[in-house]
């Protein structure tokens, strides 16, 4: 599995923010980040969110990305809009779930599927919401800490 880029972000965009608008607190596109075991990765909105937290960690599939920019005919679409953490390429990411693996040394847990929300038709375009079922990313927990780089 290679890894195109790297995001953190200190603040959530969606999350409880049904029926209010979304929040503007950017992506940081990073070429290092520090993963810490059981507590995320350190300057991202979930660290240290709670215990045993299922997206301590998340990734998303460089092809599914091309997918949605050709697909939806958004050929400038940055991948910060997903929101997600690691821009992953090479696996499936979904034979993950439920499965430890190890990237660039660290160890993690696949814990389930990101499941898109509806936020996807607004923040990219409409449709994308329904076009990212099964294939929204994993989401999982960091097992050992290390550092992971853009390859």
């Amino acid at each position: 599995m290679n890894i195109k880029a790297l995001y953190i972000s200190v603040g959530h965009d969606f999350v409880g923010r049904h029926g209010k608008g979304r929040l503007n607190h950017g992506i940081e596109k990073v070429d290092t980040v520090e993963c810490v075991a059981g507590r995320g990765l350190v300057g991202d909105r979930y660290f240290d969110h709670q215990e045993d937290y299922k997206g301590q960690i998340t990734f998303f599939d460089w092809a599914v990305y091309q997918r949605i920019k050709d697909d939806f005919n958004c050929p400038d679409l940055n991948a910060t809009e997903f929101r997600r953490n690691v821009l992953t390429e090479g696996i499936d990411l979904n034979t993950l779930i439920g499965q430890k693996f190890t990237l660039q040394g660290i160890e993690f847990e696949g814990a389930e599927e990101c499941r898109p929300c509806y936020w996807m038709d607004e923040s990219v375009t409409p449709g994308v919401h329904e076009a990212l079922k099964g294939h929204g990313g994993l989401r999982a927990r960091i097992l050992t800490s290390g550092t992971l780089r853009v390859t």
